[in-house]
């Protein structure tokens, strides 16, 4: 493996050092040509089946999760970096068509200069028909579709850290409290399980890392499937289901946007006249108090106001007073 990854270095600095003109095109070309060879056996990989694909994502992305889930082969596995040291090969069989996949190593900053077998990785995907661009969402701080954990936190001057639960915790207890509080330098706050919370639910309502946010899967082109597969689409959660050529179930769409956007349109009605229902003053549920109104009019708004008639389908009466 060091022989081929020496005889790699050499050629891309070979590469590096020329000038790009007619003059060095052929030069060149028998230069990448001997690059893609070596490429080929960089991790002493054998191409077999009909075509390859490549899996490619920084470390602890999932990329051996996946491999191991679709192809039934074992590539180690766990919550750490660089679990994946050289190229895991797998084979599936799809319509007929034998399909190589390939694990490779996580792909780091810097490495097309070579940082964690950054060459051969990157050498390596020059061969191969598809690559597959593995990402966890949730490594960049977004949940999608999922609600933030039912989880009280304050913290406090002293007292130290006060921990009640609400119902059995199957992997939270004080002692988790304590070591996860104390890493982010708390050490008086009062905590609520309202749930059966893990580890992680925990420091996300903490340290707030990470965003939760509905997400929408539009599926296009409704107008090329049967309506047997229109059907099964339906059953999908948070899909909706388009053809954007012919304008088609944009009502549907537009419904489903307002219902996942959850807003709230407050109208207006100056004092002796009727309501203005063509411009409404929009906010996000659950920011919906009167001081939530008045900052979204002007923050200055607050400090003058009084109270003011309320009325609609959220009042007990038929028209409250607020303020």
């Amino acid at each position: 493996m060091g022989v081929t990854l020496a005889k790699i270095l050499k050629i891309e600095a070979k590469m590096a050092r020329t000038q790009k003109n007619k003059a060095t095109a052929h030069y060149l070309g028998r230069l990448r040509l001997a690059l893609l060879s070596l490429a080929e056996n960089g991790f002493d990989m054998a191409k077999t089946g009909d075509t390859r694909i490549g899996f490619v994502a920084f470390p602890f992305m999932g990329k051996a999760t996946l491999l191991s889930k679709l192809a039934g082969v074992y590539s180690e596995m766990a919550a750490y970096e660089f679990t994946t040291l050289t190229s895991v090969p797998g084979i599936i069989r799809y319509k007929g068509a034998k399909i190589q996949l390939l694990d490779l190593p996580g792909t780091v900053k810097g490495a097309k200069d070579g940082k964690g077998r950054g060459h051969q990785v990157i050498t390596v995907l020059q061969t191969y028909h598809l690559i597959l661009i593995v990402l966890d969402l949730k490594v960049f701080g977004i949940c999608l579709n999922s609600k933030l954990p039912n989880t009280g936190f304050k913290k406090k001057d002293k007292g130290g850290i006060y921990l009640m639960t609400t119902c059995p915790q199957s992997e939270v207890d004080a002692e988790t409290v304590r070591s996860i509080l104390t890493e982010y330098k708390i050490h008086n706050a009062d905590v609520t399980l309202l749930s059966n919370a893990t580890a992680d639910d925990f420091t996300d309502v903490v340290g707030r890392s990470r965003v939760y946010i509905p997400c929408i899967y539009v599926l296009n082109k409704i107008d090329e499937i049967s309506v047997k597969e229109l059907d099964i689409i339906y059953k999908v959660p948070h899909c909706v289901a388009i053809s954007a050529h012919h304008c088609w179930n944009f009502d549907d769409l537009l419904e489903k946007i307002w219902a996942y956007l959850k807003l709230v349109r407050i109208y207006i009605r100056p004092k002796g006249q009727l309501p203005d229902h063509r411009s409404p003053v929009v906010v996000h549920y659950p920011r919906t108090m009167v001081e939530d109104f008045c900052l979204k009019i002007h923050k200055n708004l607050i400090k003058e106001f009084k109270y003011t008639p309320v009325l609609g389908a959220c009042c007990e009466t038929q028209s409250s007073k607020s303020g």
